[in-house]
């Protein structure tokens, strides 16, 4: 007895891995390992029994090392020590069925059936005390079967085989018999098929081993017939029991057989007295007794049937024998059993039976379930499951119509859209009106229990119950509709086909409702809550328990997205948000074994052959070990197994190719690895599957996501089977070449030519062949090893894959959730990649984007700090291509790390790394271009600036020369202060008379001038020879007419007269706003100016050319227009620069100086304190003011960013929905028009004034000015202490002349922040009378009297719009260049790009309009659009424009005419709400504003409040 527990010990640790524990996939039970000890062998054994591999009963010997020679050695000393170390085959698998919970009793039950291995029918406790009958552990086991009956018909009988009635035949011996009866079984059992390791015997390995605990066991093994006489052994199925150890000692085993029993063959050497007494006692039982006496010698008893085995005879010889006596009593009168009526028998023996445990939940299956004897099971659904009826189905049909607008009719496309919204609306309330049944309601009291044995005990008999009722129901129907076929009554077969298809009852349909039930239950109703409030957290503990969840109903092809969201995010909280998920799915066609694939790769049990196959997409969620997380980077595998593709039931439905389609892109969308299943034999559906398959990669390649795709080719066997198919891989590889081109073709996207274009594919990594599943001929043809180790081998290859790439971020449970819903919708969409948008995708675009604005930024601010240097000094324009390049790689730098990270999934915008590289070489050509014009600009203000100062100097000599002239003559006599200034006045006014000015420029000419190169190589110059003087030009409003546009377009008046006049005007008015904001700053006139305000029109024209389809006489007379406004402007600032830097003002402003120069010197006065004052009043006064202002404009622009407003500026998005926000909230018509028709200028008055308020909360831009002056000041006055000392760092000497050197070192160490004037500092110091010493003190205190004066004057400046205007780096313009994007429009509704940069391939924004409010109208009723054109680009309307010559085009196939732009589905139909409220407020106003008539907006536009407009707005930009 202590052998026997201490072999169970050993075992008990399997207890680990019990159903009931989660489903966990870790390294032990994926990798082989070397059996080194007593404890791994129970490991081994389920390790190669969950891959279904026939060998797994042989690891019950521990791994021995033999010698170099390889020879056994064998010690007789050491071989009794080995005896422990050796486990018998038999009881092994007894301790293994005596540790394991009921539940994996059935699973290992059902997977030795699979093998053909016998099964446990009565186990022994150990002790031969007593013993349970195995009824549950066998209730899995189904098996098909053809008695030779149904031959001819090729009909089939499918049953759970405990409820078969079969002939039931039972091997027992007597005492020891050395004929071995198991020996002998497997001959009579294998004839044919070549197994002989049926049952265990003493030939077989560990089959020797003395056994410890399994005698008592009786194993059962069923024979079943494949219909083939010259296959079959036997005509019709029969079960055989093999009891274990001598009949002595397990006389309740051998009275149950007896009872049970067909009848037994009793295998004896001999009959002496204690065999014949057993034997004389069960006279009762005379005529089911077979005796087999294995002949040598003693006596046999007469009246006894006894098999003699001839000495002479072999055991196959005999083995025939004996299976003609089997056969031969094999008659109609041959008695049958099923095992489940053996129940009684055992029970009455004193046997325990294992069912016993759960016989209350199997009392409340039966109770849910009952009506389906008394109904049909469509009836049933209807009455029971009534939320998954026709309602379930009208509802999914809704949402795909709305995504495809096919059967709008009369109706418009928005006004259908309202009424499906309408009809669901219906479809809900009748769904919430439903009542749970009490079926119902008792189902979901089960799952709901805390009790998870009784929870699982109930949904085992439900399943078992539901498949017996399944099958016996769609066994009845094949066979009507094999009889119509015969009769070829097409109207009755097509009623049988919907039956089949409708006769599937499942437990997945109970959880269907049971999701329904949630789904359409009301959001904090307390009516409701207490009954579905808890039912996600119930369905995410079976999740974790192993049980599947389906994910898309495959009878109505829907996924209800609130159920699945609700329980994934349920489970996410449940394991602590450590929710890393790897996916991984199976497709190919039906039938094909995929989840046969996925039960054998990681021990699962979706289901395979009950009576149905799977329909729509199952998940399963594997919970990975401690030891393989960091490997795997997951903490879960997500399996999924799908419907087959090719699917005859649907074959005949015209969109099954479609539905194929749909599923493929959204499973293989939500995967991280794709299998693609293909049995070898039938290469036209396996064509099929690769056309579907390469739509859906292309699909995934196009919206970011990277699947790793592996092809298994089953049923290849065969050891050069790899080199064999080298022609059919390498012919794949080219069929998914020519699918892929097909399908780019079809998906518009011409640039795709190979499968490698899409994903990583290599022809030898990504292939397997996997042998057939079966080795021989079913149903007695167990699994083949090949297969399992094929399947072991390829998984384990697949993750030691997924170990070493790293290349794709693990996504988490909210991720994951975010991705389906986003694939789901665009997948009911007829153009997917057109349709598909998400927020995952849109979060990462935006979190990169924020960041590249900020490294935009940083590129800017260097440069612009740089070039305000570069101003002070000459010679610096060389210098910039190097500091542009330098940020240029620097911000290059920045965009590979942050591709490196891989933790903000930007694997998903993969696509867009080579528009943000575009972007940065844009910004650096723009920064170029700015710079360059700007130190032109500079250079030529210098120019300007020393013919003023040569004027002034020549004036200055003479001034000076006059002032000491003056001096010396009044010296001679005394005179007042008054004759002193007289005298003064008299002499000035004599020196300055004849001071001359700058020449004023032709400024109309220049501008014309700047023009005519504009159209160089044009022929169009004899238009512009004839102007003369374009100042007279543009006075007038600017006019369209029919000539401007290309004669196809005159006809349509509207574009022409309408919408070009708008156009024009749009144009117009930026053009004036940007030569106003020129002007407004301080300088003169430059030709860069003219020269970018032509390229901003070149712009506007490029961008709206296929729109309006303007001629060359169009835009000469547009440039001709805004030119001439811009020559006046220009003309206006050059006056205005030449009045402030005229030589004679200039002058002016010194003449108090000199005044106060002469009346000093006159009077022999210190001058020391007034000279430094002068010397800082107008030296470094207007150094220090211009050092601010060159400074402010990118304090401002930080400031901004960095307070509390910086989330406007943060992303286009963001920015837009804060613009539209205020704009509904103002309700102004003329805001909105301007909005929309001239967005540049309305977005950047919105700027400017966000600017002005920012600035003037806090005295916000008085503290960025001091905040400037208190650096510059103490610059200035660390600069004095260091001028003031020579070279040998003395102080300087206390004279005139050093006075002279201090100010000269100033200059030197200031000249990188600020620039002293020299003719400034030659007029202020002039006759200097003071010492250096001094006027260091004085120059001290009058640069802190300068900081006073300063922060006074900053204090009570209330004019920010001049200082803004004034600032030569405008913070609005900086700012808007953060915000504009590219410019571009919506050909239809005209709402702005909203993607980063000038430089992307496609253009998109998060919301669109009606394209009434983008002037479109309808060309017959002359009303303004309603319809979206994200509704009209996926519906079956068609526009004619400009772009299409006035013939009309589909919508869908839009991207002909506009490939730039892509315009994606609404998110949700509430999304556009905003601008649909917006077209009801204002109609019959746009209809007045664009001469039109008023759109006909849907009723149910009319109901939306600003509250929802609001909302909608908020969730269409995600704003939380």
């Amino acid at each position: 007895a202590s052998k026997i527990f201490q072999l169970m010990n050993l075992f008990l640790d399997i207890k680990f891995y019990q159903k009931t524990s989660p489903v966990t996939l870790e390294c032990h039970l994926i990798y082989d390992e070397i059996v080194q000890s007593v404890e791994k062998i129970p490991w081994c054994f389920l390790r190669k029994l969950f891959k279904i591999s026939a060998d797994c009963r042989s690891c019950t010997q521990l791994s021995t090392n033999y010698g170099e020679n390889n020879e056994l050695d064998f010690d007789p000393h050491s071989a009794d020590d080995s005896v422990d170390s050796e486990v018998n085959p038999l009881d092994l698998i007894t301790a293994v069925f005596l540790c394991a919970d009921s539940f994996l009793q059935q699973e290992i039950a059902l997977k030795m059936s699979m093998c053909q291995f016998p099964v446990p029918l009565l186990l022994p406790h150990g002790n031969n005390s007593q013993c349970t009958l195995m009824l549950w552990a066998l209730r899995d086991i189904v098996k098909e079967w053809c008695p030779h009956g149904l031959s001819e018909s090729r009909g089939f009988i499918e049953e759970n085989i405990v409820q078969a009635d079969i002939p039931f035949y039972s091997f027992v011996r007597l005492k020891n018999c050395s004929l071995s009866k198991s020996q002998l079984l497997n001959h009579v059992l294998s004839r044919g098929q070549q197994n002989h390791s049926i049952f265990i015997n003493r030939e077989m390995e560990g089959g020797a081993v003395k056994r410890k605990i399994a005698n008592g066991l009786v194993e059962v093994y069923w024979y079943l017939p494949c219909g083939k006489g010259n296959l079959d052994i036997f005509p019709e199925p029969v079960a055989f029991a093999n009891l274990r150890g001598d009949i002595g000692q397990s006389l309740t085993q051998f009275n149950f057989l007896l009872q049970v029993s067909t009848a037994m063959f009793v295998f004896l050497d001999k009959v002496e007295e204690n065999e014949h007494k057993i034997l004389m006692s069960l006279q009762g039982e005379k005529s089911k007794l077979f005796f087999v006496v294995n002949h040598k010698e003693g006596n046999t008893q007469k009246e006894l049937k006894v098999k003699i085995k001839d000495p002479k005879l072999n055991v196959a010889e005999f083995s025939k024998k004996l299976c003609e006596a089997i056969k031969t009593s094999l008659t109609e009168e041959t008695g049958r059993m099923n095992i489940e009526n053996m129940f009684n028998q055992a029970i009455e023996l004193g046997l325990s039976v294992d069912e016993c445990t759960s016989k209350n939940q199997k009392e409340a299956a039966e109770e849910i379930i009952e009506g389906t004897g008394l109904l049909s099971i469509q009836d049933y659904k209807k009455q029971e499951l009534p939320l998954q009826g026709e309602n379930w189905k009208r509802l999914s049909q809704l949402e795909k119509e709305e995504c495809r607008l096919k059967k709008s009719g009369d109706s418009g496309l928005e006004e259908h859209k309202s009424q499906l919204q309408e009809e669901k609306r219906q479809i809900r309330k009748e769904q919430r009106q439903y009542k749970l049944s009490n079926r119902m309601k008792h189902f979901l009291e089960y799952l709901s229990t805390s009790d998870k044995i009784r929870r699982d005990f109930f949904l085992k008999w439900m399943k078992l119950k539901l498949d017996a009722h399944s099958r016996d129901t769609l066994s009845d129907l094949r066979s009507k509709f094999k009889e119509q076929c015969e009769k070829k009554d097409v109207k009755r077969m097509a009623e049988l086909d919907q039956a089949l298809l409708d006769s599937s009852l499942g437990i997945e349909h109970y959880m269907r409702e049971m999701g329904l039930i949630y789904e359409f239950s009301i959001i904090n109703s307390t009516e409701t809550a207490d009954q579905t409030t808890h039912l996600p957290g119930v369905a995410a503990e079976m999740l974790l328990d192993g049980y599947p969840l389906e994910l898309l109903d495959g009878d109505v092809s829907n996924v209800p997205e609130r159920w699945v969201t609700d329980v994934l995010m349920e489970l996410h909280r449940k394991v602590g948000e450590q929710s890393r998920l790897l996916v991984l799915t199976v497709l190919g066609v039906q039938s094909t074994g995929k989840s046969t694939l996925l039960n054998t790769m990681f021990s699962v049990q979706f289901p395979v052959s009950s009576g149905r196959c799977t329909r729509g997409a199952y998940m399963l969620f594997l919970k990975v070990g401690e030891d393989l997380k960091s490997d795997l980077n997951c903490d879960f595998v997500v399996l999924i197994d799908t419907e087959g593709l090719k699917s005859p039931d649907l074959a005949q439905l015209e969109d099954s190719y479609e539905h194929d389609n749909q599923l493929a892109t959204f499973v293989i969308g939500l995967s991280d690895v794709t299998i693609i299943n293909i049995a070898m034999e039938n290469l036209t559906e396996m064509k099929d599957v690769l056309q579907i398959t390469a739509h859906a990669f292309l699909r995934m390649k196009q919206i970011g996501k990277k699947p790793v795709c592996h092809f298994v080719h089953q049923n290849v066997a065969g050891v050069s089977a790899h080199a064999k198919t080298m022609i059919e891989r390498k012919h794949i590889l080219d069929q998914l070449n020519e699918m892929i081109q097909l399908a780019a073709e079809m998906e518009r996207q011409p640039s795709i030519k190979a499968f490698t274009d899409v994903l990583d594919y290599d022809i030898e990594r990504n292939n397997w062949n996997i042998p057939g599943l079966w080795h021989g001929t079913p149903p007695m043809a167990p699994v083949s090893i090949g297969y399992s180790e094929a399947v072991a081998d390829f998984k384990q290859n697949l993750l030691d894959t997924v170990k070493s790439d790293r290349t794709n971020e693990v996504s988490k449970i909210p991720e994951f959730l975010e991705w389906m819903k986003s694939l789901w919708k665009a997948v009911k969409y007829e153009n997917f990649i057109f349709s598909f948008r998400n927020t995952l995708v849109a979060h990462a675009y935006d979190n990169l984007w924020k960041e590249f604005s900020q490294w935009e930024w940083d590129f800017r601010k260097e440069i612009l700090s740089w070039q305000n240097k570069a101003k002070l000094v000459a010679s610096k324009k060389g210098e910039v291509s190097d500091k542009i390049t330098d940020q240029q790689t620097k911000i290059k730098e920045k965009l590979s790390d942050y591709y490196r990270k891989k933790d903000r999934h930007v694997n998903l915008i993969e696509k867009y790394k080579a528009d943000f590289i575009n972007n940065i070489n844009s910004l650096a050509n723009e920064i170029q271009h700015s710079v360059s014009n700007k130190l032109d600009c500079v250079l030529e203000q210098k120019i300007s600036s020393k013919k003023v100062q040569d004027i002034q100097r020549e004036y200055r000599a003479v001034i000076e020369k006059r002032v000491m002239k003056l001096l010396s003559d009044c010296k001679e006599s005394t005179l007042t202060d008054e004759q002193l200034t007289h005298q003064f006045e008299k002499m000035w006014n004599g020196a300055t008379v004849n001071v001359s000015g700058l020449k004023e420029r032709d400024i109309a000419a220049c501008v014309l001038k700047q023009l005519r190169k504009n159209f160089l190589n044009r022929n169009v110059n004899k238009e512009l020879q004839k102007i003369k003087d374009l100042s007279k030009i543009g006075m007038d409003p600017f006019k369209t007419r029919r000539y401007h546009v290309d004669s196809y377009v005159e006809q349509f008046q509207n574009w022409w007269n309408g919408d070009l006049q708008s156009f024009a005007d749009s144009v117009i008015d930026t053009s004036t706003k940007f030569v106003l904001d020129k002007t407004k700053a301080n300088g003169d006139y430059h030709d860069s100016f003219t020269r970018d305000l032509l390229k901003k029109i070149d712009e506007s024209l490029q961008q709206n050319y296929r729109h309006y389809k303007t001629n060359s006489q169009f835009e000469i007379e547009l440039k001709l227009h805004i030119c001439g406004i811009a020559s006046r402007e220009f003309l206006k600032m050059h006056k205005k620069f030449l009045s402030e830097n005229d030589p004679q003002t200039q002058l002016e402003k010194y003449k108090t100086q000199y005044l106060s120069d002469f009346l000093d010197l006159y009077k022999q006065k210190d001058d020391c304190q007034r000279k430094a004052t002068a010397f800082v009043q107008l030296c470094i006064k207007p150094a220090v003011e211009e050092y601010i202002s060159r400074s402010l404009g990118v304090d401002i622009v930080d400031e901004i960013l960095t307070s509390c407003h910086s989330a406007e500026y943060s992303s286009r998005s963001f920015f837009q929905y804060n613009i539209q926000k205020e704009l509904l909230k103002k309700e102004d018509f003329e805001s909105f028009v301007k909005y929309i028709g001239n967005y540049e200028i309305y977005v950047k008055d919105w700027i400017f004034q966000h600017i002005l308020k920012k600035m003037a909360e806090d005295k916000t831009l008085c503290k960025l000015k001091n905040k400037n002056l208190q650096v510059i000041v103490k610059k200035i006055t660390d600069v004095i202490a260091q001028a003031s000392k020579g070279e040998d760092g003395a102080l300087l000497p206390d004279n005139k002349e050093s006075i002279t050197e201090l100010i000269s070192n100033m200059r030197k160490y200031l000249i990188k922040d600020i620039s002293l004037s020299v003719e400034d500092e030659k007029t202020t110091l002039f006759q200097i009378q003071s010492t250096c010493h001094p006027f260091i003190k004085s120059l001290k205190i009058s640069i802190e009297n300068l900081k006073e004066q300063l922060q006074e004057e900053f204090t009570n400046s209330e004019d920010i719009t001049e200082t803004l205007n004034k600032l030569p780096d405008k913070p609005q313009d900086e700012l808007f260049k953060r915000v504009i994007g590219c410019g571009h429009q919506c050909p239809f509704c005209k709402v702005p790009c909203e993607a980063g940069g000038k430089e992307h391939k496609q253009h998109h924004a998060t919301i669109h309009r009606p394209q009434g409010l983008g002037r479109y109208r309808n060309t017959a009723t002359k009303q303004l659009v309603e319809t979206l054109c994200t509704t009209d680009v996926h519906s079956e309307r068609k526009f004619l424009n400009a772009e299409t010559k006035g013939e009309y085009h589909p919508y869908k196939e839009y991207t002909k005419y506009y490939p730039d732009w892509l315009i994606p589905p609404d998110n949700t139909i509430e999304a556009s709400d905003y601008w649909k409220y917006v077209l009801v407020q204002y109609n019959d106003r746009f209809a007045q504003e664009y001469k039109a008539k008023p759109a006909d907006a849907p009723e149910a536009w009319r109901r939306i409040t600003k509250e929802e407009a609001l909302k909608g707005l908020k969730d269409a930009f995600n704003i939380k």
